[in-house]
């Protein structure tokens, strides 16, 4: 059984693996380990979009995909009939959670502004507004929405969480015209489907109450672009984004200059830790598929 991975320090961190796995190295472009035809299991580069130099028809043993992504929206539709596409849920829950509560409170307490002043070295002392007392909606509730409520819920903040569907706990999308009014920040970390993509609409930024926080820590279409331009230059709303529609974003969007946003470069899942998780979840997986196990965090419709 011939497995294919993109990093050679993920080597080291797969675990004790089956006898009958075989694992090398590839991380893209046109030097190749071996013949990919007989590859069975693949992990391609991390945020890989979908897109190869190698032909997917040049697998033509391959049985699983499994990313080191916790979306696997680039993916879907793209994958041959017959071999099954698992995702990296789980992997990224304590990175992205931590990146929410930070941006969250960085817009809040107006780091950003502090930070201009210290560039300027320029004692700019000026009372903020703080999170203790704040309604959070979360919208997605998984393993990261999830995990954001965890970190949260010391904060003394009150905090509601949405779904696709309602279950004990969790209200469904379908009663976010209800609740966007109530809650001073809202957090998206739903995956990027056809039901999602375009979500955040200006009918959405439009019943968030005066003064509310939008952090995507999702992907970048699931927020309209020109939408949350207008929004953010009227002032009314402020914005905490790690992903933008389109991405990277150019030099001269209007993002860049929109006041009351903070924005990073897509780094929320970026940290130390991530191979650690993410090949532990990929040794694992191998043994499964060795073993005719059920492999876990398979994809459906979309996510």
């Amino acid at each position: 059984m011939k497995v294919w991975i993109p990093h050679e320090e993920g080597l080291d961190l797969l675990g004790e693996l089956s006898p009958v796995a075989t694992v090398e190295v590839y991380p893209g472009g046109d030097e190749l380990p071996s013949d990919p035809g007989d590859v069975e299991f693949w992990v391609p580069p991390f945020l890989s979009d979908g897109r190869t130099t190698l032909p997917l028809d040049r697998f033509g043993s391959l049985a699983v995909i499994q990313l080191l992504s916790a979306g696997a929206d680039s993916w879907v539709g793209r994958v041959p009939e017959g071999v099954l596409l698992c995702d990296a849920a789980g992997v990224h829950t304590s990175s992205t959670a931590e990146w929410v509560v930070t941006a969250i409170l960085s817009s809040i307490r107006e780091f950003p502004r502090f930070v201009r002043a210290q560039v300027e070295r320029r004692w700019d002392y000026t009372g903020t507004d703080e999170l203790a007392g704040k309604r959070v909606l979360v919208v997605g509730a998984g393993t990261i929405g999830e995990g954001i409520r965890r970190r949260l819920e010391p904060f003394d903040v009150e905090l509601t969480l949405a779904a696709r569907r309602a279950r004990p706990g969790v209200h469904a999308v379908g009663e976010l015209p209800a609740l966007l009014p109530e809650a001073d920040v809202v957090v998206l970390v739903v995956p990027l489907t056809d039901a999602t993509r375009g979500m955040v609409d200006a009918a959405f930024l439009a019943r968030m109450r005066d003064g509310a926080l939008l952090v995507n820590a999702a992907r970048g279409p699931v927020v309209g672009t020109d939408a949350l331009v207008a929004a953010l230059a009227s002032g009314r709303l402020r914005a905490a984004l790690d992903v933008t529609d389109p991405e990277p974003l150019p030099p001269d969007h209007p993002l860049w200059s929109v006041p009351g946003l903070l924005l990073t470069p897509h780094v929320a899942g970026s940290v130390k830790g991530l191979y650690r998780r993410a090949y532990g979840l990929v040794g694992q997986q191998i043994n499964r598929y060795a073993a005719g196990e059920q492999l876990v965090n398979a994809v459906a419709d979309g996510y």
